[in-house]
């Protein structure tokens, strides 16, 4: 669920979704409520034109005769009769008391009430009017409008009210129609928003991956600058970004192969005169300086190179690779030795990958005297991957400084010297090269010994 909630288009997706409901919601409680109250007026309306009726009939007859008509009044859904007084009720239903007194005059009395439970005749049968009402929702309010007549009789009337005109059966106020065509809305709001989302977070997710691709290959080609103008801008930005990184790192490749392409004469010059000094040991000691200059000089360049490799990549045997590599080591006098094989090809640039393998080898004998190494395929499909493992016998290396080392020109005092001829460049050149080939490259002290490094490459290329 958490990584559902960190992709920035389900987060869009959710969010857009959420504001339309609340917004459907909102709308259609607005809506619900104006019906009711459209209703309600329309209710009262038909209310106060029944009550005006019967109140106009009594008008114009004696009273000897209003009996007969107060008798049939059931027939059309209330009950007519006499009262004294209003029998102290609370007055209810301002706005049906106004639209009586727009019809009838303000003169006559007129109290309007509610009653709970409607006490009609059980022994009459139900008229016309509530043989109607059978398919109704059930009505369990009654609602008592005293009216006085002209001669100041009081009329009482009482009516048959629903709880809610309006309202559907079974259904809150507010409450969405869950109807199929709900459903089709709510589908329809649902795949808006994730189109919305998608089109949102493709424009970042291409960034991202321009991003990580520039990391492997400072040559890919610059993103298109097309969309929205803030799109525009980003990708603009991005390929002013990547061309000024380009030039800065040709800029110091061509530095450093300068110098040391104009190092080489004079470093040569310097070792012929060595060789004609008389002393034998200062002799040996120049000419190892020397030489100490020369490597240095060497791999700083290397180094350069390997942030900036320009060979192409190819599908290569990484087994065949890596078996050339241990027996270069081997005629070279070193104790390597390799286990292992995945019968798997990769897309990598062959002579850049085979430094990256001849330094860790080679660090392996300087610093732990021999090297075992071990190669092997994990997963299948696209999420596969090649381990290459090399372990040394030396005595490893402390905790904190396992990452240290991958620094340029970083060396461990207690275990790394200038006798044994390093420069502190080994790790970095071949971490750069790996990282040139989306792999990882690790270090990690071996529980019977010995600092093993771990190089993991992708098995797809």
């Amino acid at each position: 669920m958490k990584n559902f909630f960190d992709s920035v288009a389900n987060r869009v997706f959710l969010i857009l979704l959420a504001g339309v409901l609340v917004a459907a919601g909102t709308t259609s409680w607005l809506a619900d409520n104006e019906r009711r109250n459209a209703f309600k007026e329309l209710y009262d309306f038909r209310i106060a034109e029944r009550v005006e009726q019967i109140v106009l009939s009594l008008d114009g007859i004696r009273p000897e005769m209003r009996a007969a008509v107060l008798e049939t009044s059931e027939n059309f859904g209330l009950q007519a009769s006499l009262a004294p007084n209003t029998e102290n009720v609370m007055p209810e239903n301002a706005s049906l008391v106004a639209l009586l007194r727009a019809r009838l005059g303000n003169q006559r009395q007129i109290v309007v009430s509610k009653q709970v439970g409607c006490n009609w005749h059980p022994d009459r049968p139900p008229g016309p009017y509530n043989q109607s009402q059978r398919n109704r929702p059930r009505i369990d309010e009654c609602e008592v409008v005293y009216v006085s007549l002209k001669d100041g009789a009081l009329l009482k009337l009482k009516l048959r009210v629903m709880r809610d005109p309006g309202g559907l059966r079974g259904r809150p106020l507010g409450m969405p129609t869950l109807s199929p065509y709900f459903a089709l809305f709510l589908g329809l709001i649902a795949m808006l928003a994730y189109l919305v989302a998608k089109m949102t977070a493709r424009p970042i997710k291409r960034l991202a991956e321009a991003a990580s691709a520039l990391g492997r290959d400072i040559d890919r080609p610059p993103l298109v600058e097309s969309g929205p103008t803030e799109i525009r801008q980003a990708a603009s930005a991005f390929n002013a970004m990547q061309a000024r990184i380009k030039r800065q790192i040709q800029h110091r490749t061509h530095m450093l192969a300068a110098i040391t392409h104009d190092l080489q004469t004079p470093l040569t010059r310097l070792r012929l005169r060595f060789e004609k000094v008389s002393d034998l040991d200062l002799r040996h000691k120049l000419i190892e300086d020397l030489a100490v200059m020369q490597s240095m000089v060497r791999e700083g360049l290397d180094l350069a190179r390997s942030m900036d490799s320009a060979e192409a990549m190819q599908l290569l045997d990484i087994d065949s690779l890596l078996d050339s590599v241990c027996a270069d080591a081997a005629d070279a006098g070193q104790d390597v030795v390799l286990k292992g094989q995945t019968r798997a090809s990769i897309m990598a640039q062959p002579n850049a990958l085979r430094r990256c393998l001849t330094n860790l080898v080679d660090n392996a004998v300087k610093y732990g005297r021999y090297a075992r190494l071990q190669i092997v395929r994990e997963g299948a499909g696209e999420h596969s991957s090649i381990v290459i493992t090399v372990r040394d016998g030396g005595a490893g290396i402390p905790e904190d400084q396992l990452t240290a080392v991958f620094e340029p020109f970083f060396r461990l005092e207690t275990s790394r010297s200038r006798d044994t001829g390093g420069t502190g460049l080994g790790l970095t050149i071949a971490r750069n090269i790996a990282e040139n080939h989306r792999a990882v490259l690790t270090l990690r002290n071996h529980p019977e010994g010995g600092l093993e490094v771990v190089l993991r490459l992708p098995g797809n290329g």
